[in-house]
């Protein structure tokens, strides 16, 4: 039995992977820039403004410094473990996009390529099961680093992760039994062809998954982790250079992924409002697919600045608080959700 390689595409993929890693990165270090932009504005100043036209190039300016910055690690510190932590962090942030439809199939020298890495009939279940790998980077960093206010910071990551996912697979549970599948193109395509997107079937499970999505990705007002006022920076305190930009990039490589997952489960993915996309490939043909990404895009902008919005305007809550909202009040929602929802379709599938 001889192993048939498919070379074109092995090779399609490794250029989708690229250009989805470059792309993420890409967007990750300009949203630091729009943060601090939106920022500025909410807080009436200018913001970052003197590196290149308008500040644009404070993104390159900082990785740069970051890149350029002493490398130290801490004499007492577990050397190894040290440098796994963040390279975990990054490595399952990045990886946690493999699944995500970006767009319909492309007609490319005779072949339909498809905008997704890999199209696995349990995607949601693989993105749960990456980003619960994520906590063991903060863990093992925070570990590491032999620092008594980063062992503080990794627990508070890990006890608040683990409290809203919890939250977060039981709204998912109710939004499952609704699309009858676990894969993320599947319910892209049935947003597609149904009347409506799954957030006006879902709207309280999109609510407590929006919540917990900023508890995952350590976002204001649940930084608990960081907390510099508290922990001096958290699980991260110890780290410098591209080390600490690893959890830097991490953090805005999560919210931009949570963005697109929630714009992918909850408002139609690539779905193009109101337009007939069959018509659409008709008339301008490949260019649609171009359309969809975009549309795609716009929808997980709109996420971000609200992670952004939400982070300067709303106070920190304290630990209390936090643990209270997770296991007392998300919890019990998503419960309730999960049982009315399983009644609703049991009724109408008699």
């Amino acid at each position: 039995m001889f192993l048939v390689i498919d070379l074109p595409f092995i090779i399609e993929k490794l250029v989708l992977i690229l250009i989805v890693v470059m792309g993420s990165l890409l967007i990750a270090m300009y949203t630091t820039f729009a943060e601090r932009k939106v920022a500025a504005i909410l807080q009436d100043r200018r913001g970052p403004n003197r590196a290149g036209p308008f500040g644009i190039l404070q993104p390159v300016a900082d990785g740069l410094k970051l890149f350029f910055k002493e490398e130290i690690i801490p004499n007492f510190s577990s050397k190894f473990l040290f440098i796994l932590g963040p390279s975990m962090a990054m490595l399952t942030a990045i990886m946690t996009s493999a699944v995500i439809p970006w767009g319909d199939k492309v007609h490319f020298f005779d072949r339909d390529i498809s905008l997704q890495i890999a199209n696995v009939d349990i995607g949601i279940l693989y993105v749960f099961g990456v980003v619960s790998l994520g906590v063991y980077g903060i863990m093992i960093g925070s570990w590491a680093s032999n620092n008594k206010f980063s062992l503080m910071g990794g627990l508070r990551a890990a006890s608040q992760i683990i409290s809203y996912e919890l939250a977060m697979g039981i709204s998912l549970i109710a939004l499952i039994m609704v699309t009858g599948n676990l894969s993320l193109k599947e319910m892209v395509v049935q947003q597609q062809t149904g009347h409506w997107w799954n957030v006006v079937y879902q709207p309280l499970g999109f609510l407590i998954f929006l919540i917990c999505a900023f508890a995952e990705c350590n976002r204001t007002p649940f930084d608990l982790p960081e907390a510099e006022n508290e922990l001096i920076g958290g699980y991260h305190t110890e780290y410098s250079s591209m080390k600490l930009g690893f959890y830097l990039f991490s953090e805005y490589i999560n919210m931009f992924i949570s963005s697109v997952v929630m714009s992918t489960l909850f408002f139609g993915g690539y779905d193009i409002p109101f337009v007939n996309e069959t018509n659409l490939q008709n008339s301008i043909g490949q260019w649609a697919v171009l359309l969809q990404v975009l549309c795609l895009l716009i929808k997980v902008f709109g996420f971000i600045f609200l992670f952004m919005w939400v982070r300067w305007t709303i106070p920190r809550f304290r630990y209390d608080q936090l643990m209270n909202l997770g296991w007392k009040v998300l919890i019990p929602l998503a419960l309730i959700n999960m049982l009315l929802t399983g009644g609703v379709v049991l009724y109408f599938n008699k």
